[in-house]
């Protein structure tokens, strides 16, 4: 049966979902949802400490690791380690078809309190490569100015990579520059670059809620209201395909390797004014990724439009971030706040899944 997922691969954009729990395994909703078209998973702190809240599927692991580990992070490590790896062999045979190695990939992510931390960051990337021990992870690494090394030094050491948190395009191409450094030090060393992939997440909507809430302070300019996000995403791709062509590149694709693709993240509609699934089909465009919410991903499902958007109004894109200029909205700051924010409300979830590790412990030694 041709789903709107299919008929978004169709357009050569691969559907990813920004959700795991144990439950959503071993139901077999991650196995129906890859029948219907489904490509890959990401996750986050925030997605695992609701799944540990959601009911008592953990509970017999939570039991056996806590006679024996007392550390929340580690004992957060060996569940994301079993949902993590069940979660690469559902999506292993996607990944071993997938000729464009755009499909069937996990993403799992570094501890952001390590975000400013490079040596940390590396370290913990190996260690989280390691552990899950499957060829179709993705480490995710935040994109701050420590985190552009840590994904040179993982590409280099044959670790695929998905960067988090992109808010600019400077600092997205920064990101893609860093990929490429990475890629060079790995050919030198002999390692094999077809063993490598990586996807850049340019966070979208969130863009638009702090870009209206700047315009809403200003005053007027309605306008310009919900447009910065979508023209920041494509302009990203056109950066995108820059980086990613020539002569140098080319040599390195002949080689093997694949370029660092698109993928839109925070895609879920923040304002109930837009339309609910806007910035999935706003940005539909060859060799991407958009990963959607389950909720965003059911309504695109039911009722999602698929046609050719992401290079459409291109050279408009550009000028609505000089409009925005000259109205008051500085982007540059714009981009700088929400990466603070965003390092900041990932480490505040790291922290609430280790007091709900903590709150479930007091509830089983009750029980």
């Amino acid at each position: 049966m041709r789903t709107p997922l299919h008929a978004l691969a169709e357009h050569g954009q691969s559907a990813w979902v920004d959700y795991l729990s144990r439950r959503f395994i071993r139901d077999g909703d991650l196995a129906r949802l890859v029948e219907r078209g489904l490509a890959g998973v990401t996750s986050n702190p925030t997605i695992f400490q609701g799944a540990i809240a959601e009911g008592d599927f953990y509970d017999d692991q939570l039991r056996d690791l806590l006679a024996a580990e007392s550390d929340p992070k580690e004992i957060f490590l060996a569940i994301a380690r079993e949902d993590i790896r069940a979660a690469c062999d559902t999506l292993r045979e996607v990944f071993d078809h997938d000729q464009d190695n755009l499909g069937g990939w996990v993403s799992l992510e570094v501890d952001p309190n390590l975000a400013n931390d490079t040596r940390a960051t590396i370290a913990e990337v190996s260690r989280l490569h390691q552990m899950i021990d499957r060829p179709n992870l993705f480490v995710k690494i935040p994109g701050t100015l420590a985190g552009l090394p840590a994904i040179e030094e993982s590409i280099a050491r044959g670790i695929p990579v998905n960067v988090t948190l992109l808010f600019s395009l400077d600092r997205h191409r920064a990101a893609g520059k860093a990929y490429l450094r990475g890629l060079r030090r790995l050919r030198d060393n002999g390692g094999d670059l077809r063993s490598v992939a990586s996807v850049a997440s340019f966070f979208v909507s969130r863009v638009d809620t702090e870009a209206d809430r700047r315009l809403d302070a200003i005053g007027g300019h309605e306008e310009l209201k919900g447009t910065l996000a979508i023209a920041n995403a494509k302009l990203a791709y056109q950066g995108y395909k820059e980086l990613f062509s020539g002569p140098e590149w080319e040599e390195l694709a002949a080689a093997g390797a694949n370029p660092q693709r698109c993928l839109w993240a925070s895609t879920s509609t923040k304002n109930p004014q837009y339309r609910d699934v806007r910035y999935v089909e706003e940005l539909i465009g060859p060799q991407t990724v958009n990963t959607m919410t389950r909720e965003t991903l059911d309504d695109f499902q039911d009722h999602g439009q698929v046609a050719d958007t992401l290079e459409r109004g291109v050279d408009e894109a550009r000028s609505r971030l000089d409009r925005f200029a000259a109205v008051g909205v500085d982007y540059d700051d714009v981009t700088a706040v929400l990466e603070r924010e965003g390092v900041d409300k990932f480490a505040a979830s790291f922290q609430k899944l280790f007091d709900e590790i903590t709150h479930k412990r007091e509830q089983l030694i009750r029980s």
